[in-house]
């Protein structure tokens, strides 16, 4: 979604709380909103609706990591600081401020179409009602009002409800994290990374995307690396023992594998005393709120269908309309069947479930043509049924090698728009040509499969999968084809040195890194290994191997960083933390040349000496200019505190002396040996090397959302 120019780049990337995606579990397909703020359009109080997505800064979101980075010079900071207003429960208030750091000359922030801006500091408000930054405060802070209650309708098919998404009594409030948009413009060899941290003044919670206000109890349970935050406001009546609800989500984090575990996984359970448009919603990346009565022992379970949401990734993206289905059909499949699978429902409950989608208006639609669904729930029940069916075919074809679930997970890793072809390849991958021709048969027209047997379920469900295990290879990690340093992260100190696991290393934004996979086959049958590179919980490279039993493979899984940050990767249960960081991580101390005079024609070698900027790990490329151009050097990583140098080779064609630069540092070099004036470099410095980035940043117009 990204496209660079050398000079002027223009870059779409959403920023911070506007959510990724928006999901419920109850009803009607959900209404894109205008471009006036996140309301997302809800569902009747049944079933579940559509998807939809927008693209998420790599933020973080954890204060240990702020802090960690709060010194650097290539990360803006952002914090969202949420305030009740229990006398005026029909709005809420925030206040953006913003730690700008040094290379960025200029910030326009644009607030949502419904903000009512209250008070600035730091920043003055333009014509076309954005606001700009002045530069004269570090921290320049702008705060205003958002409506709390958001509504909306369905608008694909079927008739239109409404009902509550967000609302606040003044008793309490479940409200969406406001987002922003930002243009800014920074130093052309700088990229800028976005840290974000959200927090609720006063009593209440909040995730990333999500903020209840009001006292509030918590719970937490981790597993699997996933850690989930129950939140009951006060006013909510759990139906279950939140412990329950927690090892619910936890052995579903456990049998899940259609993405990789979140970090964190923020829930609510709002009262049920609201007329709430759906019974749960899904919203931004790993947010999700379920009506507190919702109960554990039932097929349609809340709980386990939000949860779900957070984990199809792929429907963060731009899901075209022939693929839609996949979104509510595989969460409302799933959830029915985790729910069997943990003994919360038995089995006549599980094929009861997905028996709807063989009756009629269900039965009737077209699940790839969403305008013939006769019934706006299509998706959920003969989606459901059909994903299903999918999923025992492709299990019986394989042997239970492969899962519909790998197939998802192949999607999630897609970087473009997911479309029915997408899907059919991999299936078609994944199980053969006669699962494509099934697929596309009940999908693209009115086919419909029966619900299986006990017996069938058994035979299909019940085999193992081959047992291949997948981590770092022994080969080094490569940046630009370069072989790369790791770092036991014993040795390391300072901010940041604590967190995630495993080693760490220090990367240039922009440069391609290849990680080392090692795949084994420790099962004594045939089976398929997936090697997969997941960054922050997104799969970002995936690669499929065929071994024998016993047999083992390596390959290298690519991955491209753009934005300076902290980032969790991961190749199966092994971990890397990687800091992506840009030129101002580094400081040039020193700068020579060898020789300084040379004939024309004549190489001579520039060496730069460079330490850290800052106590976290740096890495950057530097570059040296000179009058006759601009020489980018091979790209360097340096431990806190620790030195190293950067040398690169320069030719002067014509007679005279030349300015070398680099990282304000300068030197001259003669070239032909005759007296002239230096050749200065038009227009350098730091002042003239900065170039406007502008991050045109849609909110929630083009957003869709998921119940």
């Amino acid at each position: 979604m990204t496209s660079r120019i050398p000079v002027l780049v223009i870059v779409l990337l959403l920023i911070g709380t506007v959510p990724a995606g928006v999901a419920g579990a109850s009803g009607m397909p959900a209404a894109s909103e205008p471009a006036s703020g996140s309301a997302v359009a809800l569902e009747p109080a049944t079933e579940a609706a559509t998807t939809g997505a927008l693209e998420s800064a790599a933020a973080t979101n954890t204060d240990t990591e702020a802090a960690a980075t709060a010194e650097a010079d290539d990360i803006l900071h952002r914090t969202v600081e949420l305030r009740h207003l229990p006398e005026r429960p029909d709005e809420f208030e925030a206040a953006f401020t913003f730690d700008v750091p040094e290379p960025m000359s200029g910030l326009t922030v644009d607030l949502e179409g419904a903000a009512d801006v209250r008070s600035t500091e730091g920043f003055e408000a333009t014509d076309e009602g954005t606001y700009r930054w002045t530069g004269d405060v570090e921290e320049p802070t702008i705060r205003a009002r958002f409506p709390a209650d958001r509504t909306g309708t369905g608008d694909r098919v079927g008739p239109s409800r409404s009902g509550y998404s967000f609302v606040d009594t003044g008793e309490w409030g479940v409200v969406p994290v406001p987002g922003v948009s930002l243009s800014y413009q920074r130093d052309a060899d700088v990229s800028i990374g976005i840290e974000e941290t959200v927090t609720v003044d006063g009593p209440g919670a909040t995730g990333s995307d999500i903020a209840v206000f009001g006292p509030v109890t918590e719970y937490e349970r981790t597993a699997d690396g996933e850690t989930v935050r129950l939140v009951v406001p006060e006013a909510a009546e759990l139906r279950e023992d939140p412990d329950a609800i927690l090892e619910t989500l936890g052995e579903a984090s456990r049998e899940l594998s259609i993405a990789p575990s979140e970090a964190e996984v923020f829930v609510a359970a709002v009262p049920n005393d609201v007329d709430w448009g759906s019974r749960g919603l899904q919203y931004g990346e790993a947010d999700a709120w379920v009506v507190a009565d919702a109960p554990l022992s039932e097929a349609s379970n809340v709980w386990l269908h939000e949860y779900v949401h957070v984990h199809q990734r792929f429907a963060n993206g731009d899901v075209a309309a022939d693929a839609a289905w996949l979104v509510e059909g595989g969460a409302e499949y799933h959830a029915a069947s985790l729910a069997y699978e943990q003994g919360l429902i038995s089995f006549s409950e599980f094929r009861d479930h997905l028996e709807r989608g063989e009756r009629s208006p269900y039965a009737d639609g077209v699940l790839a043509e969403p305008e013939s669904w006769a019934h706006e729930r299509t998706d959920y029940a003969k989606g459901a049924l059909v994903y299903g069916e999918l999923d025992r075919r492709l299990r019986e074809a394989t042997d239970g090698d492969r899962r519909l679930e790998d197939v998802v997970r192949t999607l999630n890793a897609n970087d473009g728009q997911v479309t029915a072809a997408d899907f059919l390849a991999a299936l078609e991958t994944a199980g053969g040509t006669e699962l494509r021709e099934s697929a596309t048969r009940y999908a693209h027209t009115t086919s419909t499969p029966e619900t299986w047997s006990s017996l069938d379920h058994r035979s299909a469900f019940g085999q193992p999968r081959t047992a291949v295990t997948s981590g770092l290879g022994d080969e080094p990690v490569t940046v630009d084809g370069q072989r790369w340093e790791r770092w036991d992260r014993g040795g390391l100190s300072g901010p940041g040195a604590e967190i995630g696991a495993g080693d760490v290393l220090a990367v240039p934004a922009g440069d391609r890194v290849a990680v080392p996979v090692a795949l084994e086959n420790v099962d004594d049958r045939a089976g398929t290994a997936d090697a997969t590179l997941r960054v922050d919980g997104d799969v970002v490279a995936i690669e499929q191997r065929s071994l024998e039993a016993g047999e083992t493979a390596t390959t290298a899984l690519a991955w491209t960083p753009t934005k300076p940050g902290i980032y969790d990767v991961r190749v199966g249960t092994d971990r890397l933390t990687v800091y992506v960081r840009s030129t101002p991580s580094t400081t040039v101390t020193e700068l020579r040349v060898e020789p300084d005079s040379v004939d024309p024609g004549e190489s001579v070698t520039a060496t730069a000496s460079v330490a850290t900027a800052d106590s976290l790990p740096a890495a950057g490329r530097l570059a040296f200019r000179t009058a006759s151009g601009t020489e980018r050097a091979e790209p360097i990583a340096l431990a806190p505190g620790e030195t190293g140098s950067v040398a690169t080779e320069l030719t002067f064609d014509d007679g005279g002396d030349y300015e070398v630069s680099v990282g304000g540092r300068s030197t001259t070099v003669s070239v032909g040996g005759i007296e002239s004036t230096v050749e200065s470099m038009p227009g350098f410095g730091i002042a003239a090397a900065t170039v406007a980035l502008g991050l045109a940043v849609a909110v929630a117009a083009v957003g869709r959302r998921r119940r």
